[in-house]
């Protein structure tokens, strides 16, 4: 099971297939874009963990998507590592001071590639990790351990709580069921078949247990059949 999904953007399709086969050699998902425009689209449809982007894209530069994207507060802090043929420290001060949180120079060795991603998102993790997540006016605190809708405290038990927190860093994604079961639970624990749908009804009770809300907060724990479930603030 991958642990991330990392998106490559890179004009050189050579380039794209062995990064890809590093990716998933080493246990992350991998998807591609070819140019700058097809990158974003990915980025905001396949909402990707990390984006290794080249500098020099067809329809615009890397370092142009990497500054759309810092500005805008849906991908601000998604993290960016650079790859690039530029290797003057110009360049690498450019690059940086625009958000990027790493720069690797071409030609590179896949083991570096894998080892500076897996750092980044160490960091990226870390960042997340105490910060005050919210989705309309549903908080969600994990330094406090408290959960508010409009203001108004939410109790629900703690595996729901850490149920919520992982939806909440992950919307958008499709999780199936033995995906949930190890980012909440653990890959070494066991569970029956349906426990994990148990919990997923006992969090959508919880999350309804505020009355006269402006959203039904419930409903953005959706059921994807055949699939698993999402966290999202789009319809079905």
């Amino acid at each position: 099971m991958s642990e991330s999904t990392i998106l490559i953007v890179d004009d050189e399709a050579a380039i794209r297939d062995m990064v890809g086969i590093t990716l998933d050699l080493a246990g992350f998902s991998s998807i591609s874009a070819s140019d700058a425009r097809e990158g974003h689209i990915s980025i905001i449809d396949n909402k990707p963990d990390l984006v290794l982007l080249d500098w020099m894209l067809p329809g615009g530069s890397g370092i142009e998507l990497a500054r759309r994207l810092r500005r805008d507060e849906i991908t601000s802090s998604l993290p960016i590592i650079m790859l690039t043929a530029k290797a003057t420290e110009d360049n690498k001060v450019q690059g940086l001071s625009e958000g990027v949180d790493d720069y690797i120079i071409k030609p590179f060795s896949p083991r570096e590639l894998v080892a500076r991603i897996r750092t980044v998102l160490r960091r990226a993790n870390g960042r997340q990790k105490d910060k005050v997540l919210q989705v309309f006016d549903l908080l969600l605190d994990p330094t406090s351990h408290r959960i508010s809708i409009e203001d108004k405290p939410l109790e629900m038990g703690p595996t729901e709580f850490r149920l919520l927190k992982f939806f909440m860093l992950n919307q958008e994604k499709v999780f199936s069921r033995d995906h949930i079961q190890d980012a909440v639970w653990g890959g070494n624990v066991y569970l029956e078949e349906r426990t994990i749908d148990v919990h997923i009804r006992r969090l959508r009770k919880a999350l309804s247990s505020i009355e006269n809300t402006a959203i039904d907060y419930a409903k953005l724990v959706q059921t994807v059949r055949g699939a698993g479930y999402r966290f999202s603030v789009r319809p079905h």
